[in-house]
């Protein structure tokens, strides 16, 4: 089958540095790019692994009540921040 197509000039880029050190024409490198992308396509996503993340006691706020963000930085940084 023929085709046109426009490629983004990055593939373009990585056609031509694997077209030139395999000294294999295009056609044989497009072919065999698209050959290896549409497999992976078509192979169902890998479950993703569950990890879980251990709670960590650090103690109570220096800062006293974190709810009015306005009043934590006015604690931490001054009324100057304003």
């Amino acid at each position: 089958m023929r085709t046109t197509i426009t490629l983004d000039d990055d593939v373009a880029t990585l056609l031509k540095r694997v077209q030139k050190a395999s000294k294999r024409s295009l056609k044989e490198v497009v072919n065999t790019a698209l050959r290896a992308g549409l497999a992976q396509l078509e192979r169902p996503a890998k479950p993703r692994s569950l990890y879980s993340v251990r709670p960590l006691s650090v103690g109570s706020s220096l800062l006293g009540n974190m709810d009015d963000v306005a009043e934590a930085l006015a604690v931490a940084e001054g009324e100057a921040f304003r």
